[in-house]
């Protein structure tokens, strides 16, 4: 009698141990579907996220070209020149080193210096190659024409005699290269010293004293 009464209890012991391990199982394949899901998802959103980026840089560039004609809302300054986003050595010159630059061999890049610094205008070919509009300018450092005018007697780095205004006019040559979208430095020119006891470059603008009356 004890064994028949003991096998029942033992029988319903094992369905629940059955329906229990069932019921871990549904449980655990849910979790790792939801998981599944929940991953497969995430690139979605990811793609999406991507999308818009995509989307409002080609509406920044096309409403820019629509509007203005130019593809950066008309902004054309030095951060367009993708010379200066590359780390690159700078070469030091001598005088007679940057005159091979002048522009004058089409296969050689154009180099000007101004107050001793050096730029590739290689870009401007037609304006400071040799015969161009500022052929004068190339191929040597004429700091002092650059404020005078004097294109002729004042391509020369001597600065002396030269009024405050002037010297910051020159300035403002050094930084019109330095920031330009297609200019750009490259190095350094050591410049011959200019003796205190040479004559100052006399002014091309100088009033030219009459002639005396012939008797």
């Amino acid at each position: 009698m004890e064994h028949t009464q003991k096998r029942p209890q033992q029988q319903v012991k094992q369905r629940h141990s059955t329906k229990t391990i069932k019921s871990t199982k549904t449980t655990i394949s849910s979790a790792q579907s939801h998981s599944a899901s929940s991953k497969g998802s995430q690139p979605s959103k990811k793609q999406s996220i991507l999308q818009g980026i995509l989307l409002s840089i080609v509406f920044f560039f096309l409403s820019s070209y629509l509007v203005t004609d130019t593809w950066f809302w008309g902004y054309n300054g030095k951060y367009l020149n993708w010379h200066r986003w590359i780390p690159r050595k700078q070469i030091v010159f001598t005088q007679n080193e940057l005159a091979q630059y002048d522009g004058s061999d089409p296969t050689k890049k154009i180099f000007l210096a101004v107050k001793g610094e050096v730029f590739d205008v290689t870009a401007g070919g037609p304006y400071y190659s040799k015969g161009g509009g500022y052929g004068f300018f190339s191929g040597k450092d004429a700091s002092r024409a650059y404020t005078t005018g004097c294109f002729q007697t004042h391509l020369t780095h001597d600065l002396r005699g030269l009024t405050a205004n002037q010297l910051a006019d020159v300035d403002g040559w050094a930084t019109f290269y330095r920031d330009h979208p297609k200019y750009f430095k490259v190095g350094t020119v050591i410049l011959d010293p200019i003796d205190p006891n040479s004559p100052i470059p006399e002014d091309c603008n100088k009033p030219v004293a009459p002639k005396p009356a012939s008797k």
